[in-house]
């Protein structure tokens, strides 16, 4: 039974890792596609938009849809589509090729966070499911890293983008084939269950709490709106700043290498402080690490880029290690996909929203606005129930 929980948590760990991983070279590759096809910042945030709006429209159904068919099948056929996707963006000569590409990846990308979710917390039980999600959500963050670290390195060293994205669409593919041997060994009983919970009277969507789950919900929106809003444009902040591209690419990775010590140590804030009054504290430090990283000089703001990260990218510990509390456990999938989908509906809309304000009136005024939006989720604090919250 150990094996058993262990190779679904290394299965679903490996999973995000690549799939997180693609999806944040994206903000790699931003600046570079802006300078090939000459695009505005209004047309950078509809490139990251397309491929978050995918994720966004298939978060649900891909979490009823794996209640019926399993999860197993659908982790693969999401990593199949993910590297078609960037196969496929190695060979654009254009924005609507780009976007085209994007689409199919970005539909690749819709079956696995729910899916992966649900797999570890039905495998795990008690203290050993919160670090088990801890993990998931720290391979994620990992496999961001990884990637776009890479990407910077290969981009500065004058590798063409279009090579770099074949190859990881090709890992990708390869990584979908070698899942399924491993998944094939792996006696799930996702689908049986599934059924066995759908014939429940009474379940409906799994919500014990809806004033809790509608405000954990609204948190998690605001919160990625200013987390994917300022992965997508901090390399272009820092072209203000007078950097060189290859640099400014590497404001990303910084970012996001504080991102993966703030998933560990905000998870672990949680625990101790409880979810409202460690999310107070995270979101505060974020919107003065915002402000802080705008006025600084150029070297400076490298400096505080991956300290803002740990507070910018660790309070999705605190607000996603909540979830199973709110949600029934035979419907953890549907509630995993319902807070996912909000997420994704946040890095739809913030990139559009965030670049048209670029195009009108400054980067500047973006950040600032980016410092505004992250204190919304403060008096949203009062929904949450810390008893059941994980305080």
């Amino acid at each position: 039974m150990k094996s058993h929980r262990t190779r679904i948590l290394v299965s679903c760990a490996g999973v995000h890792g690549i799939q997180d991983g693609l999806t944040s070279t994206i903000y790699v590759l931003l600046p570079v596609l802006a300078q090939s096809f000459g695009l505005g910042y209004a047309q950078i945030g509809i490139i990251r938009a397309v491929h978050s709006g995918l994720m966004w429209l298939l978060e649900i159904p891909a979490g009823i849809l794996s209640e019926r068919v399993g999860q197993n099948r659908l982790l693969v056929t999401g990593l199949i589509g993910a590297g078609t996707g960037y196969v496929s963006l190695s060979f654009a000569g254009g924005y609507h090729a780009v976007l085209l590409a994007l689409f199919i990846a970005g539909c690749g990308a819709a079956f696995q966070h729910s899916l992966c979710s649900s797999l570890i917390s039905g495998a795990f039980a008690g203290p050993g499911q919160r670090i088990a999600l801890g993990t998931y959500n720290a391979s994620g963050d990992s496999g961001k890293l990884v990637f776009t670290g890479i990407a910077s390195l290969c981009l500065g060293f004058g590798l063409g983008w279009q090579v770099l994205v074949a190859g990881y669409g090709v890992l990708a593919l390869v990584a979908a084939g070698v899942l399924w041997l491993v998944l094939r060994k792996v006696r799930t009983q996702a689908v049986n269950a599934g059924a066995a919970h759908s014939r429940q009277p009474g379940v409906g969507w799994g919500i014990r709490d809806r004033a809790g789950f509608g405000g954990l919900a609204a948190i998690v929106f605001f919160d990625i709106a200013v987390q994917d809003g300022f992965l997508v444009f901090v390399a272009f902040l820092m072209l203000e700043k007078q950097v060189t591209p290859s640099l400014a690419a590497l404001a990303v990775v910084a970012t996001l290498a504080g991102g993966v010590c703030g998933k560990f140590g905000c998870g672990y804030l949680a625990a101790r402080m409880g979810v409202i009054r460690s999310l107070f504290l995270v979101e505060i430090l974020t919107a003065a690490g915002l402000v802080a990283v705008y006025l600084a000089p150029a070297m400076a703001a490298f400096v505080l880029l991956p300290l803002l990260g740990v507070v910018l990218q660790g309070s999705s510990s605190i607000t996603y290690g909540a979830v199973s509390s709110y949600v029934d456990e035979a419907r953890q999938s549907r509630g995993f996909a319902m807070i996912y989908t909000t997420s994704s509906g946040a890095a739809v809309v913030a990139p559009i929203v965030f670049g048209l304000l670029a195009d009108w009136v400054s980067i500047g005024a973006v950040i600032g606005t980016m410092a505004v939006v992250t204190l919304v989720p403060l008096p949203l604090c009062v929904l949450l129930k810390s008893d059941r919250a994980g305080a």
